[in-house]
């Protein structure tokens, strides 16, 4: 029986994966329950992606693309004159108030190069272009405290339950960027707004 071609089988496996993970988080990820997930054959998942390690890599760099699609548009790069704190805490908000299923399974992802080396130049490279793209506004050591301040956020609100203030992201990033601050400053161990 002669092998039948499929070019959209190996996108078929990753986004079977990114399924995978959604519902049954990293633990849940082998290349049989993807394979199932993809109703491809088994040998398919290990063809494409010879290690689990290779199949999250190619996952994360697609999940990635979310949070770099809401930057995009919202363009915090494209107006020098512009509210960058605003603009930052008005992506965030954008981003953490879609659909928190995908926000949850990319900081999954992310956090799983914690112990998988393989993962760790994914996320630099998103650490790298995201910093980069901020310091189009401001200089590169503000741009890697914002992004390290959107990415505690971000980490408060979905480890909580917390809901996002804008308001209160949006003081954050200014004190970061050394801006006029409108609010008096919040006490050390008083809780995320809204919890």
């Amino acid at each position: 029986m002669p092998r039948r071609y499929d070019p959209a089988r190996r996108q078929r496996i990753i986004d079977a994966a990114i399924r995978v993970v959604r519902t049954k988080g990293i633990a849940g990820l082998s290349h049989r329950s993807v394979a199932a997930e993809a109703d491809v054959p088994l040998g398919s998942t290990t063809y494409h992606f010879a290690t689990l390690d290779e199949l999250m890599v190619a996952a994360l760099r697609q999940v990635n693309e979310g949070f770099a699609e809401v930057l995009t548009a919202s363009d915090p790069s494209r107006d020098a004159e512009g509210d960058l704190a605003a603009e930052l805490a008005r992506a965030l908000g954008e981003w953490l108030g879609g659909d928190r299923a995908s926000v949850e399974l990319e900081y999954e992802l992310y956090l799983a190069a914690l112990r998988r080396p393989a993962l760790r130049p994914v996320a630099a490279e998103w650490t790298e272009e995201t910093a980069t793209r901020l310091a189009e506004r401001t200089d590169p050591v503000t741009a890697r405290a914002l992004l390290a301040l959107m990415d505690g956020i971000c980490l408060q609100v979905l480890l909580t339950g917390a809901r996002y203030e804008e308001e209160y992201a949006r003081e954050m990033f200014a004190r970061v960027m050394g801006g006029p601050v409108t609010s008096p400053p919040r006490r050390p161990g008083v809780p995320w707004p809204g919890t």
